[in-house]
């Protein structure tokens, strides 16, 4: 059952979602080498639309209601009935207000790029439109434009402002990310058309309506294959290390924290929700998949030399536990992942900031050509330290209850007989092992010894004031999760429940 509250209030969604892009084509009218200017600006828009967002969910949003909320609907294309239709409930609220915390951040973060600023800009902020709006949108042609939105903004930082290999990896990128989406259109259009004269994109429509058990589960494949290339879900990962290698830091920001999520909220939102009973039938698959992806990614980390790959696998290997989750079919399981998909986002793009504050400095990727950065840059090391710890899970951080509730929602999932939820659980606490090998290592060969204290070139500047304000803008976050996870659990416990009440088991 999808159900939706039906509210006639200020068109506060479509102002999120217009809002950054159409303010974002004014910069092209800011002089060439007005590069502060245009920082400004946009760092403007992005904390004037993140306040409105506050604003509006705080007073109009009622987090104990499981219905889309703050819905809006207007006729579009008059030819095939297609509607601007956005809406929002508990499953999506987190990660629009996650994406609009990165995005200020990762803006502000950008600030050493000085060549074609105006393009830059607005680049991050027609991400931000495209992201915020297919976390509101209840079209499903709708959501695959904003889906399609966000690839050329991603292959433009990317080719434009990465690193040597950036046109490789640019065009690794669209390859992926561009053919899976062919399956997004293709699962979006036979939905649309099944059992229909007129095509019907809302997901109300579609998630009131059964279909033949072939069908379902060929839809199933299609979103799922689209989905696992941005989560991503081996064998689909392989683009994610080289994008993360070559990009600048603040798209890396953006990648890890918001990018990633967006498959991971496809998943719930249409294969766990519109598809249950495909979903039924691939969950004890996916979950193999999981507890492999969290072992395996661990293990490709630790053999990293460079530091950005490094943390790009840790990403690989964190999302294992956000696809356990979704396909634990529990209620302690989905909240897992959706804390999860939050935690990560956080954890995630200030690990991506820190290493690119420090290539800024040290001008090296590599960890076996670092080390001594400790002695040199003290608040970098601190910042780096607590982090990476938050990242591994560390008690009174965030990552350590997404990753509990998920080890929870496991034991308690239902669908499973005992032995193989004791193999997950035992292949999971593996990966668990493995994540702090890796990220104390890479702690290890970055500030301890001696290398490049002994450099004859050994000053180096430490963390300024805004490095200091991004790193504690994110830890602060993390720290508050970790201490009262249950602010994010009252976003999604309703909704979770809803959608799980009339699921294949009951």
């Amino acid at each position: 059952m999808y159900l939706v509250f039906t509210t006639n209030s200020f068109p506060w969604l479509t102002i999120f979602v217009v809002l950054p892009i159409s303010a974002g084509s004014l910069i092209f009218v800011f002089p060439h080498k007005g590069n502060k200017v245009i920082r400004w600006y946009t760092i403007f828009i992005c904390v004037l639309d993140l306040l409105l967002m506050t604003y509006a969910f705080s007073y109009y949003f009622q987090f104990d209601d499981p219905l889309i909320q703050l819905t809006e609907s207007y006729k579009w294309i008059h030819f095939f009935d297609f509607y601007w239709r956005l809406g929002i409930d508990g499953l999506s609220l987190g990660p629009i207000l996650l994406t609009g915390f990165i995005t200020t951040l990762a803006t502000l973060a950008a600030r050493p790029i000085t060549r074609d600023s105006r393009l830059f800009h607005f680049l991050m902020l027609a991400m931000y439109s495209g992201q915020i709006g297919l976390f509101s949108s209840q079209n499903l042609l709708l959501f695959f434009i904003m889906w399609e939105l966000e690839l050329i903004p991603v292959y433009l930082l990317l080719s434009m402002w990465g690193g040597k290999q950036r046109l490789y990896s640019a065009t690794k990128f669209i390859l992926y990310t561009a053919g899976s989406s062919v399956f997004l259109l293709m699962g979006a259009l036979g939905i649309a058309l099944y059992a229909s004269n007129e095509p019907t994109f809302n997901f109300e429509t579609s998630a009131n309506q059964s279909y033949p058990v072939t069908l379902e589960i060929l839809f199933y494949i299609g979103f799922l294959i689209s989905f696992a290339v941005k989560s991503p879900i081996i064998p689909l990962h392989t683009w994610l290390p080289d994008t993360h290698g070559e990009a600048h830091y603040s798209t890396c920001m953006l990648l890890a924290g918001i990018l990633l999520k967006m498959g991971a909220y496809g998943l719930v939102r249409i294969n766990m929700e519109l598809l249950s009973h495909a979903h039924s039938i691939f969950s004890s698959w996916l979950i193999i998949v999981g507890a492999i992806q969290i072992i395996y990614g661990a293990s490709a980390s630790s053999g990293q030399k460079n530091l950005k790959k490094r943390i790009a696998y840790s990403s690989v290997s964190h999302m294992g536990f956000t696809i356990i989750g979704i396909c634990s079919i529990s209620d302690m399981g989905l909240n897992g992942a959706i804390l999860q998909i939050i935690s990560h986002g956080f954890i995630g793009a200030a690990l991506f900031f820190l290493s690119g504050t420090s290539y800024d400095r040290i001008r090296l990727v590599y960890l076996d050509e670092m080390g001594g950065m400790a002695t040199l840059m003290p608040k970098i090391f601190m910042m780096f330290s607590i982090l990476s710890l938050a990242s591994l899970a560390l008690p009174g951080m965030s990552g350590f209850f997404a990753e509990l509730v998920v080890f929870f929602g496991i034991i308690t999932a239902q669908k499973y007989f005992l032995m193989p939820k004791i193999l997950i659980t035992f292949g999971t606490a593996v990966g668990t092992i493995l994540t702090p090998i890796y990220l104390l290592s890479m702690l290890r060969q970055m500030f301890y010894g001696y290398k490049l204290f002994n450099a004859t070139n050994s000053y180096f500047f430490d963390s300024g004031p805004r490095e200091l304000f991004v790193s504690i803008a994110i830890l602060l976050p993390v720290i508050s999760i970790g201490i009262y996870p249950d602010f994010i659990f009252s976003l999604s416990v309703d909704k979770v429940e809803a959608i799980l009440s009339n699921y294949f088991y009951s």
